[in-house]
C-alpha cells in the first residue's frame, strides 16, 4: 500500500494526465460530474456523489456509430473509430464500480458491443472509498461495501493522506506510472478507516432493506401485484431517475441528415416516456402505470433472475435524492414489503 499528501494530488493527476486521458469529479456552477482533467479544472473529490454517475466514460450520453455518404454513386460508409488507448476514470465510487459491471452483463454479452468492450478493455478505475456516506445511500442492500472499493486501484482519503492500493494488472500498471510520487505506508490507518465507515452505514436508514420479496416471490405474483397502481400516480415521467441512474442502458439509435450524408447517432433514452419502444402498431405499454412497473420490475425482478441474482440497483441513491416526486427505489420495495 502506499499514500501520497492531498495537497500534492494535482502533481498525481498531472503526471496520469501527461501519459493518459484522466477522467474525473469536476465543479462546475455548484455541480459536480465527471470531466477530462485539465491544469483549469476544479477537481471535487469531496461531493460524495457525482450528479451523473461516471458511466458516461464507458457508455456516453451521445455517441456517434457510423458516417455514410453517396459519393458517385456508390455509398460510403465511414464506423466512429473506437477507443484505442487507456485513460483513467478517477475517485468512482464503490456502488458505480458495481454499476459497471452490471452494464458489463448487458454490453459484453453476445452480441458484444464492440463501443462500449473497446473503452471496458482500455478503461482503468481507481475508486475510492466513501469517508461519510449519506443517508440516501443503501448500497449495502445489495452486498456492496464502501469501504472497499473492488476496482483497479482503491482508495481511501483519511486526514491528509490519499492511500493507494493496486488490486489488478492494470492497477500495477497505472501505480507503477506514478510511483515516484507515492510512498509506503501501512494499512493501521486505511483499517481504522473502513470501520468508521462501516459503522456509519449500519446507522443509515435505508441499510437493511428487505430483498426476500424479490427473491421468493414469483414473477408473475409480482407484475400482477395491485401495489403498481397505488404508486405509479406521483410519476411524473420525466426520465430523471433514468438519467441519474448508473445502471441504466436504454438507448435510441437515430439518424441525423447533416447535408452532405447522414450520421447515425445513438443517445440515453428512457423506459419511462411515451415514445419509448415505439413500433408500427404504438406502443406495447400503453399507460404510465406500466411504464413505471417496468423499471421497477426490471432493476429488482428481470435483471437478477436473469444474472445469477446481480440486482440492477446499486444503492447509489441518486434517485432517491433527485426525483421531483420524491418516488423512487426505496419506496417501492418498501411498499412491496421490504420494511427492514
Amino acid at each position: 500500500m502506499y499514500k501520497i499528501e492531498k495537497s500534492r494530488l494535482s502533481e498525481l493527476f498531472a503526471a496520469i494526465a501527461a501519459q493518459e486521458d484522466l477522467f474525473l469529479p469536476i465543479k462546475k456552477c455548484d455541480q459536480a460530474n465527471y470531466g477530462l482533467w485539465t491544469e483549469e479544472a476544479e477537481v471535487d473529490l469531496d461531493t460524495l456523489k457525482t450528479v451523473k454517475s461516471p458511466k458516461d466514460c464507458f457508455f456516453p450520453q451521445s455517441e456517434t456509430l457510423y458516417k455514410c455518404k453517396n459519393e458517385d454513386g456508390k455509398l460510403a460508409i465511414d464506423p466512429a473509430k473506437l477507443q484505442d488507448k487507456p485513460f483513467v476514470v478517477f475517485g468512482m465510487r464503490a456502488c458505480d464500480v458495481q454499476a459497471v459491471k452490471v452494464l458489463d452483463n448487458v454490453f459484453l454479452n453476445d452480441p458484444v458491443d464492440s463501443y462500449y468492450a473497446a473503452r471496458r478493455e482500455h478503461g482503468i478505475l481507481v475508486a475510492m472509498a466513501c469517508h461519510e456516506p449519506e443517508e440516501t445511500c443503501f448500497c449495502k442492500v445489495f452486498g456492496i461495501d464502501a469501504a472497499n472499493p473492488a476496482a483497479d486501484v482503491a482508495t481511501w482519503m483519511v486526514g491528509e493522506d490519499l492511500y493507494w492500493k493496486a488490486l489488478t494488472e492494470k492497477g500495477e500498471a497505472l501505480t507503477k506510472l506514478v510511483e515516484n510520487l507515492l510512498t509506503d505506508a501501512d494499512e493501521a490507518a486505511v483499517e481504522k478507516e473502513k470501520k468508521q465507515i462501516q459503522a456509519i452505514i449500519e446507522k443509515l436508514p435505508f441499510s437493511h432493506l428487505d430483498l426476500s420479496v424479490f427473491e421468493n416471490s414469483e414473477l408473475m405474483e409480482l407484475f400482477d401485484s395491485p401495489k403498481w397502481e397505488e404508486m405509479y400516480k406521483p410519476c411524473l415521467a420525466c426520465g430523471t431517475c433514468t438519467f441519474v441512474c448508473p445502471t441504466c442502458q436504454c438507448y435510441d439509435i437515430k439518424d441525423f441528415n447533416t447535408g452532405s450524408g447522414v450520421q447515425r447517432y445513438r443517445c440515453w433514452d428512457s423506459c419511462m416516456y411515451s415514445d419509448f419502444t415505439m413500433m408500427a402498431h404504438g406502443n406495447m405499454r400503453t399507460s404510465q402505470m406500466q411504464r413505471f412497473r417496468q423499471r421497477f420490475m426490471h432493476k429488482l425482478k428481470y435483471y437478477p433472475d436473469n444474472n445469477d441474482g446481480m440486482y440492477s440497483c446499486v444503492g447509489c441513491g441518486r434517485c432517491v435524492s433527485k426525483c421531483p416526486a420524491s418516488l423512487n427505489i426505496v419506496k417501492v420495495i418498501k411498499k412491496m414489503g421490504g420494511e427492514a
